[in-house]
């Protein structure tokens, strides 16, 4: 379908706002613009029962609860930005929107960026905060037994390989991957590359810059700690929802990943949001973020084993 009116809104704002930037200073205008971006299209954050950072054996985390219940569900939950801009205070709005959406504890990991903090430091991050969730779960009112991982982009890259890191530890045992128009492949030369790659809010050459800046001099990209696409069996990994969008450049390897989760005899729901681009799940305001939302937290309630019959 045609690109939505409102998604076309967020994307005539951003190229129109797009100058050129001197290679030593595009980390930090890059985050400086992403900070900017959230502040304009993030809304109203949502009200919850408490928030607390922790921290998780030395890696920061924002936990947020739903209730003074105890024994809860938990979503470890990882944000996007191509493994170099974001945080978990930038994460809060939607961290507050998964915690009631979800009815779980969510735990959002503040993990260490590229390029200062490249591969392997950001997944060493996610996974240490990963174990640490489940070794304390009894503190933060959770349940060790009903534990997801999830995130967006970049976020939905490490829940990925953090999936296939727990599947291969023998644990934490996993109740749901939520991917998010994950990255799971330095393929850039897929149909939804070629048809989106410029001009959609997420471009082409952002994708370069920040593989490069997560990979360079400690990685192969193509390794599948960074290609989850690439793993060669993805059999006894956890169930998984995965999102994607229409007119995002990362469509057609989310897709893929769906498609071999499922070939690998694992339960998947996959849907493309049509009319869409890369990042409108925040974009609270939106039809389709609240529709991406509710599809997201209706599979996690399921996995959770809390969905109203």
């Amino acid at each position: 379908m045609p690109l939505h009116p409102q998604a076309k809104a967020v994307c005539d704002l951003a190229n129109s706002t797009r100058v050129p930037v001197a290679p030593e200073d595009r980390v930090r205008t890059t985050r400086e613009g992403w900070g900017l971006y959230l502040a304009m299209t993030g809304g109203t954050a949502q009200s919850v029962h408490a928030v607390e950072d922790r921290d998780a054996d030395g890696v920061p985390v924002r936990v947020y609860r739903p209730s003074a219940a105890t024994n809860l569900p938990i979503l470890v939950v990882f944000h996007g930005g191509g493994w170099s801009i974001g945080s978990a205070g930038e994460y809060d709005g939607i961290a507050r929107w998964l915690t009631n959406a979800s009815g779980a504890v969510v735990v959002s990991v503040d993990y260490r960026l590229a390029p200062e903090h490249p591969y392997p430091a950001p997944l060493d991050d996610c996974w240490t905060a990963l174990r640490w969730t489940a070794a304390h779960a009894s503190e933060i009112g959770g349940d060790a037994s009903r534990i997801a991982v999830g995130g967006d982009s970049a976020g939905g890259n490490l829940a990925a390989v953090c999936a296939l890191l727990a599947r291969d530890a023998g644990g934490p045992a996993l109740a749901l991957q939520a991917l998010i128009y994950p990255v799971c492949d330095v393929d850039f030369e897929t149909v939804s590359y070629i048809e989106n790659g410029e001009g959609y809010l997420l471009d082409l050459d952002q994708m370069r810059w920040f593989v490069e800046n997560y990979t360079t001099g400690h990685v192969d990209p193509t390794d599948w700690h960074v290609s989850p696409l690439r793993a060669p069996d993805l059999a006894g990994v956890a169930p998984a929802v995965v999102l994607t969008a229409e007119y995002d450049p990362l469509r057609d390897e989310g897709a893929a990943y769906a498609d071999r989760l499922r070939e690998a005899g694992v339960a998947v729901k996959y849907r493309c949001f049509e009319g869409m681009i890369h990042s409108f799940f925040g974009l609270q305001a939106y039809d389709s973020a609240r529709d991406a939302m509710d599809f997201v937290a209706t599979e996690l309630r399921r996995a959770f084993g809390t969905l109203d019959p």
